[in-house]
């Protein structure tokens, strides 16, 4: 029992739950890049690299911010602050995440191992970058979306301008959910220094900026459709994740916070699991 406690622990510290929101969005790539279902040995190894990818960005994050999670009402009850896992642990979790990521990377090709380098290095540096720019929500914008460029140099083994849409559409649609996240600190943030655009820009234009954000994320998955000659089928889709993200954003008003967890977890588990499944749909089922 206790080596299960301390499993979920870690699973804990890293919001394992929240491979959802990435997780769909490579595997929707590895479609796309395949034509249909890729093979079981490369669903396997682009599973296994997005979330040892992911892990290693959240154990190194938590030690990054361990300090400031203290101090935050938010985050004190996360595991480094209470001592359930000691930086070191989460240092040496986050290392051997950051392994398991790069041999995923040798066994998918010889390219997505040259390129995994990089994509540690965005992925730790977001960790950093709300120390010095409120341009830190599309810094991990781009590191979320390292997953479905990632994932369709995993099936093609080659570079396309063609998964640029959908890694794009990653980018605006993770930037402007964690301005969403972001809101929940933002009196934290004035007070320590840090930086984030609630914290530039206050909760009213933050709101508008994260839903500019969303607007241009569905466009580029509408592009994405048209570069890739997609069916009526994805069609549908889009219309689906657009209702999705416009009640993401009533759930969230100026003057009524409450609803922020259902706006931030729910709804975008769903929206990245509509792309998945209607991309399926229309690449392999149909």
């Amino acid at each position: 029992m206790a080596k299960q406690a301390r499993v979920v622990s870690y699973l804990k510290m890293i919001k394992f739950s929240h491979s959802l929101f990435a997780l769909p969005f490579a595997l929707s790539s590895a479609v796309l890049a395949a034509g249909g279902l890729p093979t079981p040995y490369k669903l396997l190894w682009i599973t296994v690299a997005m979330v040892a990818a992911r892990s290693a960005a959240m154990g190194m994050n938590r030690v990054i911010d361990r300090k400031i999670d203290a101090e935050n009402p938010r985050t004190k009850g996360r595991e480094i602050p209470t001592g359930v896992i000691s930086p070191v642990e989460a240092a040496c979790f986050a290392a051997l995440s950051c392994a398991i990521f790069v041999f995923s990377a040798y066994m998918l090709n010889p390219l997505c191992l040259k390129l995994s380098p990089i994509a540690i290095f965005v992925i730790y540096l977001y960790s950093y970058t709300k120390r010095f720019t409120w341009g830190c929500h599309i810094v991990l914008g781009v590191a979320i979306a390292l997953a479905p460029f990632g994932a369709w140099i995993a099936v093609r083994g080659a570079l396309s301008w063609q998964a640029v849409p959908l890694s794009a559409a990653v980018i605006f649609w993770l930037a402007g959910f964690d301005i969403l996240y972001a809101l929940a600190d933002i009196e934290f943030d004035r007070q320590h220094g840090l930086y984030s655009i609630p914290q530039r820009f206050g909760i009213r234009t933050s709101l508008n900026i994260a839903r500019v954000f969303h607007m241009l994320t569905w466009m580029l998955l509408m592009c994405c459709g048209v570069v890739l000659r997609l069916g009526p089928v994805y069609y549908i889709g889009m219309a689906a994740v657009a209702c999705l993200l416009i009640y993401e954003h009533r759930l969230v008003r100026p003057g009524d916070l409450s609803k922020l967890d259902i706006a931030f977890f729910n709804m975008n588990g769903y929206i990245s699991i509509t792309v998945l499944a209607f991309i399926a749909l229309d690449k392999y089922f149909l």
